[in-house]
C-alpha cells in the first residue's frame, strides 16, 4: 500500500505541474495576442480538464509497461520500444481530443477538417507537453521500480546472511576451525598434506619440517607457533623445537631427558617444562 501511495503521489505531482504549466502557457498567448477577452486561468483549466483526463487514462498503460520490463535488462532496444510506445500514446491522445473537439464545436466531420485543422492544431499545442509528461512518468516509475528491486535484493542478502550465521553457529559446535590439510610449496609445485598424516613437526631455523607417517620430510615457511594454531587439539607442543601428533605416540619414555616414541620409531625429546602437559594429555586418553 505504501508503495502505491508513493507512486501515485509522484505521478500526481508531475501531472499537476504539467497541467499548470500548460494552462499558464495558453493564458499567456491568449492575453499577449488578445485572442479572447476576460478569460481566466480557471476558465482554461475547466475547458481542458477532459483532455488531461484522457492523457491520464492512456498514460496508465505506461505503468503496466514499465512494471513488465522492470525486471529485464535495460538495452537499446528497450529505449527504442519505449520511444515508440510514448509516441503512440501521444498520437492516440491527439486523435481522441480532436474527435471530441469536432463533436463539441458542432462542425461537420470531414477527413480534411480532422487532419488539417484539429489534428495539426493539437499536435503543436499538446504533443510537446504530453510527451514531456509521459517521459517524466517513465523516469519516476523506473526509479521506483529499481528502488523496490534493490530493497528486495538487500532483504534477500540479509536473509542469506542470517541463515549463514545460524548455520555457522550450528557447525561451530562440531568444528574447532582447524585446518584439515597443509598446503606446502615445493619448488614450483605445491603438495597437499592431510593433517591426519602428520606425525610431528620440527623447527628448522626460519622454517619447519613436517614429518609424515609415510616417512616424508617436507619443509615449509612457517613458525611452530603459527603452525600449531592451524593444527588440531591432538598436536601437542612437547619441546621448543617440536610439535607431536599424539595420535602417533607409541610410548612415553621417562629417561633423562624424557622422550616420546612414535609409531614410525621416531624419538622426540620432551622438555622438562612440557612433561607435565604430556602426562596430563596421555592421562586423559587413558581415562577416556
Amino acid at each position: 500500500m505504501y508503495y502505491s501511495k508513493r507512486t501515485f503521489f509522484f505521478i500526481g505531482l508531475v501531472l499537476l505541474m504539467t497541467i499548470t504549466f500548460d494552462t499558464l502557457q495558453q493564458l499567456y498567448f491568449i492575453r499577449r495576442y488578445d485572442i479572447v477577452e476576460g478569460i481566466t486561468f480557471w476558465d482554461l483549466l475547466q475547458g481542458q480538464a477532459y483532455k488531461w483526463l484522457i492523457w491520464v487514462v492512456l498514460g496508465y498503460f505506461l505503468y503496466g509497461y514499465s512494471y513488465a520490463n522492470s525486471k529485464k535488462e535495460v538495452t537499446l532496444s528497450y529505449y527504442i520500444r519505449l520511444v515508440l510506445v510514448i509516441g503512440a500514446l501521444v498520437i492516440l491522445n491527439i486523435i481522441a481530443i480532436s474527435f471530441l473537439e469536432i463533436i463539441n464545436s458542432g462542425d461537420v466531420f470531414s477527413v480534411s477538417l480532422f487532419f488539417e485543422e484539429y489534428m495539426t492544431f493539437f499536435i503543436f499545442q499538446k504533443a510537446p507537453m504530453y510527451t514531456l509528461g509521459y517521459i517524466a512518468i517513465v523516469v519516476i516509475l523506473h526509479l521506483l521500480f529499481a528502488n523496490t528491486a534493490l530493497q528486495f535484493q538487500v532483504q534477500q542478502l540479509s536473509e542469506v546472511k542470517t541463515v549463514n550465521e545460524q548455520l555457522y553457529m550450528q557447525l561451530k559446535e562440531y568444528s574447532d576451525d582447524k585446518a584439515t590439510v597443509l598446503n606446502i610449496k615445493i619448488g614450483n609445485k605445491r603438495r597437499i598434506i592431510p593433517i591426519a598424516q602428520i606425525c610431528w613437526v620440527e623447527a628448522d631455523d626460519y622454517c619447519v619440517k613436517v614429518h609424515t607417517h609415510q616417512g616424508e620430510s617436507l619443509t615449509m615457511r612457517s613458525s611452530l607457533k603459527a603452525l600449531q594454531e592451524k593444527l588440531g587439539a591432538q598436536f601437542l607442543r612437547v619441546h621448543r623445537n617440536a610439535i607431536v601428533n599424539m595420535d602417533f605416540v607409541k610410548e612415553l619414555k621417562i629417561t633423562n631427558p624424557p622422550s616420546l616414541l612414535l609409531l614410525n620409531d621416531d624419538q622426540i625429546a620432551i622438555s622438562k617444562s612440557q612433561l607435565k602437559g604430556v602426562r596430563d594429555f596421555l592421562g586423559k586418553l587413558e581415562i577416556s
